[in-house]
This record gives structure tokens, C-alpha cells and sequence, in this order.
């Protein structure tokens, strides 16, 4: 239970409490005037206060931000873990709570003295760590499996303080706008004492759902349509991709590096040039030697008619002219044709020697050659090594790229009947749970109606059932259309909620009702609830706190003995909860 809330800021209203049912009741007095009213008397802050020291967050936006409260530091002095303790935290320094009393050795996280303070301090995180184990038994698992979507201190507590400004009495199974499906499914599981790791799977398989709906959808609008394909096509393109990567793995295997590759490779081809210009020579010479033995065969001498026909000419166009004798012409003649057959034969026995040299010089150049090509052949340079490792290292992640790919698209492919079989796997759990639970569940309907029966002629009625979507909550009164008979389902909602959780032994302790619960409420209902309220509590030894405008307060009830003093009034600057006026 809370045994005050207090601050050292000047004129801050202290309010001390007691077990069972007490009321935080805000005054119009005489001196108030028609713009002053009771709305700013701090009702609601006392419940924004309780959140701020109970782990809440303090964004820029927290009342404990603004300039005149800032600095101010706040206290609450409350049952924790069987022992009475007191902490404080300042808007100044929200990520710290200062803890000023109190047992703290069975904590599941030590607070550390500060040196250069004295004091004895704790992260506000470890705080909600201590708060969710020693109120709810949440103690965090490392070998969880699924450490997302599991109950918390700040998914729980506001059940039981429940905040207009976040619309927590919109609905019975949501304390906030913001408070998403699974959230609810998970922590009124919890407080319920049924398997609440059910509907954490079930937002497990509505996140892997949301996932494949996002690729689909990109992949409808051409995102990643080149990315990810059709398993067939993709299991096709793998195979001949694995088998060019192994073939590229089998040639690095089996290269051999050869040291002097450049060096031979331009012997190679000095070789190969060389050849060439010795064949073309040889060709060269071959004509050469074909067109001499033409010639040679055609050196023949003269008949001796055509002499002395010569002769004959001569005597008759040079008279007096001594001519040599005959047969000494027909001599040199024959002397000048052998003199050019035996340079035509000489010339042509030089050609064919050199086609024999050259024959012989282009058999050593070609064995050579042959040699290096070989060695060629069989070995390659190293930086030819250095390439084809290359080459097996772009395969190997191209590979490795396609059956990631394949792989995407089989999980596209199949994806959705494998979530389609994990919710029918979650919802046979779930039936499965509220067998084995019927005591609790039946228990938590008879409570519900019982409280209903209380405040109205016919009983409210609970409805917990497994859904394909998770576990389903639902509560009814009739004639729950009205605004006021809404807020009463709220009301024995949060009610039953105490029963059971005090049960169990787990909870706070306590829990709030700010006065826009009984906004349009009858009044014999409002004076109803006050009672059961009181009685509840009282039997079960909780606290139950509400804040509530004096006037508001039906003449069937009487609030005296549960008054928390000081009173708060909206009348004066300084009579409100912080003792200021602001904003």
C-alpha cells in the first residue's frame, strides 16, 4: 500500500493514507471564482505522480518538466516486496531514483550509495526491473526465447492507476490510445493467471506475417522482383552457377605457376616470327631456284647457219673489214654460253643451300618452340593465378547470393502456410490453456458478475474465448451503450482484477480511480461502487484510492472516515496539490 507521496518543493500538499478505501476530495471554497476551478486542484497529477515514481516516462512533454516543477524533487513512501520503503525522483534528473528508507538487500538489482552525495541510487530502469519482479514475479530470463512481447512492469501497473490523459477509461482491457492489441492480449493474460507466452506467440507470428506482406508488396511493385524470383528459376540458375564455380575451384586446384611465363611467352613469339620470316625466305628461294633451272635449260648456243649468215652480212655491209676466222667466233660463243651456265648453276646450288640451312634452323626453332608451348600449355603466370582466384571468389558469392535469394523466395513461397500452421498450433495451445485454467477462468467470470450484480439488477457478463487472432477479452452490462455504464464495466473490470491478483499474491497493492470514471455515473451506482470499493479492498488488503470532486461525492455515501487530509482546493494559487498554479 502507499503510505504518503511528498516533495520538497513549498507548498506541496503531503497526503498520507491508510488501507482500504481513501479519498482525495478537491474543494470549491467561498473565495473560489467562476474561471477557478476544481480541475486544477491536481486530481489528475496525483495520479501522473504516482506514474513519475513508479518508472513512468518523463518526456519534454511531463508536467515534472516544466519550469516550476523541474527542480522539485518527489517522494513516495510505499509497501514493496514486504517492506516499507521510500524513493524519490526529480524532474531534473529522471533516469535516477534516489532511495531514501527502506530494505533494499532482496532487490533483484542493488542500488549504489553515490560518493559525492551519500546517497543511495538507482537507474530508473533497474527501478522498473526491482518494481516488476517484487509487485508481478517478472524476473527478466536471458534464455528466453522470445524476449519481445512479454508482459513488463509499465504494460502492467497502469491497470491498476489508470490516466485520463492517456485515455485509460476508454476501454476496460486498454489503459491507453497507444496500447497495442497484443499488449492487451499479453498483460490481462497475465493478470489473469492464464498462459500468456500464447498471445506472445501470436504477435510473433503477426510480425513474420507483416514482414512477407512487405516483400510481397514490394515485390509487386518491382522492388525487388530482380532480387528475389521464383524458387524454380532460381534452384535452375544455381545449379549451372555451383557447377561453373566448381570447375573455376578444380582449375585452381590443378594451376601451377610458372615463374618465367612472361619470359618464355615472348620467346614464343620471337619464335614464331622468326619461323615465319625463314619460311618466307625459303619460298623466296625456291622460285628462285625454279626460275634459274628454266634458265639454264634455255642457255643453248646458236645453229652454225645463223653464223655464217653473220658472216655473210658482214662481208657484204663491211667490205675491208679483217674478220677473225670462223671457227675462233664459233669458239668464243661457246665459251660465253658455258661461262653462263655455270653461274646459273652456281646460283642456284647457293639457293638451295640456303633453303637447306634455313630448313634446318626452322626445325631447331619449332622444336623450341614446341617445348615452350607446352610448358605454356601446362603452367600459367601468376598473376593468371591471381585471376582465376579471383574469379572462384566472385562465383563462390554469387553463389552464395543466388541461395540467399532462393532461399527468400522458398520462404515467400511457403511462408504463409508455415504461419498459417503455427496459428493453429497457437490456437490449440490456447484452448488447451483454458481447460487446464477453467478454475481461474470460471473465477474471474463469478467475480465479474458478482461485483456487476452489485451495482445493477442484472450481473455483467465476462467472456474470455480463443480466437483465431488470439485470445479474445469481452465484457457486457446491459444497457452498457451509456457513458456511465461504461465506465462501471471499467470499474468491475479493475475490481475483479484486484481480487485475483491478491489472490495470487502479486500486484501492487493498490490501485487509483481518477473521478472521470464516474463521469455520468447515477449516483446510487457511484455510492454503490464507493462500498464495494471499501469492502473489496478491505476484505483482500489492498488500497483503493480515488480522487474525487466534493460535490461529486452522492449524498448516499459518507466519505468522512476516508478523507485524505489536507483537502485540495481550486480556490486559491496555493491550494492545489503542488501548491502553485501553473501552466
Amino acid at each position: 500500500m502507499i503510505h504518503r507521496v511528498y516533495s520538497d518543493l513549498e507548498g506541496f500538499k503531503e497526503l498520507s493514507f491508510r488501507e482500504g478505501l481513501n479519498f482525495v476530495l478537491a474543494d470549491k471554497s467561498p473565495g473560489a471564482t467562476d474561471r477557478q476551478t476544481r480541475n486544477g486542484a491536481g486530481k489528475s497529477s496525483f495520479v501522473e505522480l504516482l506514474h513519475f515514481l513508479t518508472g513512468g516516462n518523463c518526456g519534454p512533454e511531463s508536467i515534472f518538466r516544466i519550469p516550476e516543477l523541474v527542480n522539485a524533487s518527489f517522494g513516495l513512501d510505499f509497501d514493496l516486496g514486504g517492506d516499507r520503503i521510500a524513493v524519490e525522483r526529480s524532474g531534473s534528473s529522471p533516469s535516477t531514483i534516489v532511495v531514501a528508507g527502506g530494505e533494499t538487500k532482496h532487490w533483484p538489482v542493488a542500488p549504489k550509495r553515490k560518493k559525492s552525495s551519500g546517497r543511495l541510487e538507482i537507474s530508473n530502469t533497474n527501478w522498473k526491473t526491482v518494481l516488476a519482479q517484487l509487485m508481478f514475479g517478472i524476473a527478466e530470463d536471458e534464455e528466453e526465447e522470445s524476449p519481445k512481447f512479454r508482459p513488463t512492469l509499465r504494460s502492467l501497473l497502469p491497470y491498476f492507476t489508470r490516466r485520463q490523459s492517456s485515455q485509460g477509461f476508454a476501454s476496460a482491457f486498454q489503459h491507453s490510445a497507444m496500447q497495442q492489441p497484443w499488449d492487451q492480449q499479453v498483460a490481462i493474460s497475465f493478470l489473469l493467471g492464464l498462459d500468456w507466452s500464447i498471445p506472445q506467440g501470436w504477435q510473433v507470428v503477426r510480425e513474420k506475417e507483416k514482414g512477407l506482406n512487405e516483400i510481397r508488396k514490394a515485390g509487386a511493385q518491382g522492388v525487388f522482383g530482380d532480387l528475389v524470383g521464383k524458387s524454380a528459376e532460381l534452384q535452375t540458375q544455381l545449379t549451372l552457377l555451383e557447377d561453373r564455380h566448381q570447375q573455376a575451384v578444380e582449375q585452381v586446384n590443378n594451376f601451377r605457376v610458372l615463374p618465367q611465363y612472361r619470359e618464355l611467352e615472348c620467346e614464343a613469339s620471337e619464335l614464331t616470327q622468326r619461323l615465319n620470316v625463314l619460311v618466307n625466305e625459303n619460298t623466296l628461294d625456291r622460285q628462285l631456284f625454279a626460275e634459274l633451272g628454266k634458265s639454264i635449260e634455255s642457255e643453248t648456243p646458236p645453229p652454225l647457219t645463223d653464223l655464217n649468215q653473220l658472216y655473210q652480212e658482214a662481208g657484204v655491209l663491211l667490205p675491208g673489214v679483217a674478220l677473225r676466222r670462223y671457227d675462233e667466233v664459233q669458239r668464243f660463243h661457246e665459251s660465253v654460253i658455258a661461262n653462263r651456265r655455270s653461274y646459273l648453276q652456281q646460283e642456284q646450288q647457293d639457293a638451295q643451300r640456303r633453303i637447306e640451312e634455313r630448313e634446318r634452323e626452322k626445325g631447331e626453332r619449332d622444336a623450341r618452340r614446341g617445348e615452350i608451348l607446352n610448358l605454356l600449355k601446362t603452367h600459367g603466370a601468376l598473376e593468371q593465378f591471381t585471376l582465376l582466384q579471383g574469379e572462384v571468389t566472385r562465383l563462390g558469392a554469387e553463389v552464395e547470393g543466388l541461395r540467399q535469394r532462393l532461399k527468400t523466395a522458398e520462404n515467400l513461397e511457403s511462408g504463409k502456410t508455415e504461419l498459417d500452421i503455427e496459428r493453429g498450433r497457437l490456437l490449440t495451445r490456447l484452448r488447451q490453456d483454458y481447460h487446464e485454467q477453467k478454475d481461474r477462468i470460471k473465477a474471474a467470470v463469478l467475480a465479474f458478475g458478482e461485483i456487476s450484480r452489485a451495482l445493477y439488477e442484472n450481473p455483467g457478463i465476462l467472456t474470455i474465448s480463443p480466437e483465431t487472432n488470439g485470445p479474445k477479452f469481452d465484457v457486457n452490462i446491459h444497457a452498457a451503450q451509456s457513458k456511465g455504464i461504461s465506465n462501471m464495466q471499467i470499474f468491475c473490470f479493475d475490481m475483479m482484477i484486484a481480487r485475483l491478483c491478491a489472490e495470487r499474491k502479486i500486484g501492487p497493492g493498490f490501485f487509483v480511480h481518477d473521478s472521470h470514471l464516474f463521469d455520468g455515473v447515477d449516483e446510487r451506482q457511484i455510492a454503490k461502487a464507493l462500498v464495494i470499493g471499501a469492502d473489496t479492498t478491505t476484505r483482500i488488503g489492498w488500497q483503493y484510492i480515488v480522487t474525487m470532486n466534493s460535490d461529486a461525492v452522492p449524498p448516499e455515501f459518507d466519505p468522512t472516515p476516508y478523507i485524505v487530509q489536507p483537502r485540495l482546493t481550486d480556490a486559491t494559487e496555493t491550494g492545489g496539490l503542488f501548491g502553485i498554479r501553473f501552466g
